[in-house]
């Protein structure tokens, strides 16, 4: 076929094609499902064409239009969302939601294990006040004996953007701590949340042994609650890519592994953003003498009641999401 040949006969398919595309790039919400269908045929047949252009009839005019509306269908048809915003939007109603509820049952042992340490930390403490000084040190012990907690130098050591940068530093470092721990097969996971779990106990039993458990709970109270939460769903997904480490099941374990592996990326990169709010909570709100306990405390259950709003967001279960194919 020569030249003239081939874009005469061509030249209808090309039309058609670049008027689609112009009809979607202007009123794609009135590109029904057949248009769609016509258009990605016709896409097809102008890659088809371009490739036989550009072997047969190079630097030619119909070449260089065959290659522009190539990439103009590349870019319409193929990109997997439609910009920026609407990734980060179906990531807060789609991909976290539906990540978080495939890790609930890993979530609950997580949190299982840590209530349990905690208990056991709680215990011990109490029956060994000694546990004080392997804990906070002979400084604090001191402090607490004078009626002080070590939690009043955030108000008075350090300006509040360097104190609010630490603890998010902090915060983060466990976080991201428990998830990296699935690599280790779950064993360094583990060890962070029975760790968190003991010292948390442990601090409720020495300071209430210096009648000072009430100022501590009262310190905690605006950001503990999701604070833990956090912690303990980025194990969640520590956990998630242990199981698909060690319990493949009936799908390779390279398959397995990589699914779990994003999953728990999605649940650590869902939690980053309130480590940050509760950063700057912790910094100027727990430690403020000013705010009444019961505001705190309101505080602190309605963030956790936002972000498990955020997780199980019922929004979320659009089709095929569960099925982790929202990315």
């Amino acid at each position: 076929m020569d030249y003239g040949r081939f874009v005469e006969t061509r030249t209808p398919v090309w039309d058609r094609f670049e008027a689609g595309l112009a009809h979607l790039e202007s009123r794609p919400r009135e590109v029904d499902h057949q248009e769609l269908e016509d258009l990605a045929l016709r896409y097809r047949q102008v890659l088809h064409d371009h490739a036989l252009a550009a072997a047969r009839f190079p630097g030619t005019g119909a070449t260089r239009r065959l290659a522009r509306l190539g990439l103009r269908g590349t870019n319409r048809l193929l990109r997997r969302e439609t910009g920026e915003r609407r990734s980060l939007w179906r990531f807060v109603t789609a991909t976290f939601p539906a990540a978080f509820r495939r890790h609930l049952p890993v979530l609950g042992v997580a949190t299982a294990l840590f209530a349990g340490s905690a208990l056991l930390g709680l215990f011990l403490a109490t029956v060994r006040p000694g546990l004080a000084i392997a804990f906070l040190g002979p400084e604090r012990v001191v402090e607490l004996e004078q009626g002080h907690l070590w939690t009043e130098a955030l108000t008075t050591t350090m300006p509040p953007a360097v104190s609010s940068s630490g603890i998010a530093t902090n915060n983060l470092g466990v976080a991201i701590t428990t998830w990296a721990g699935g690599a280790t097969a779950g064993l360094l996971t583990l060890y962070v949340v029975l760790l968190n779990g003991f010292q948390l106990g442990a601090l409720l039993g020495v300071t209430g042994h210096y009648s000072m458990a009430g100022a501590l709970l009262e310190f905690v109270s605006a950001h503990g609650i999701l604070e833990i939460s956090l912690i303990l769903v980025a194990s969640a997904g520590g956990l998630g890519i242990a199981r698909a480490l060690l319990a493949s099941g009936d799908r390779p374990r390279q398959e397995a592994l990589g699914e779990a592996a994003r999953d728990a990326l999605w649940l650590l990169l869902g939690c980053l953003p309130w480590f940050l709010l509760l950063a700057a909570v912790e910094t100027f709100v727990s430690p403020d003498p000013e705010i009444a306990q019961a505001a705190k405390v309101v505080l602190g259950l309605v963030l956790e009641g936002a972000f498990l709003a955020f997780a199980l967001n019922p929004t979320g279960r659009t089709r095929g999401a569960d099925r982790g194919e929202a990315r």
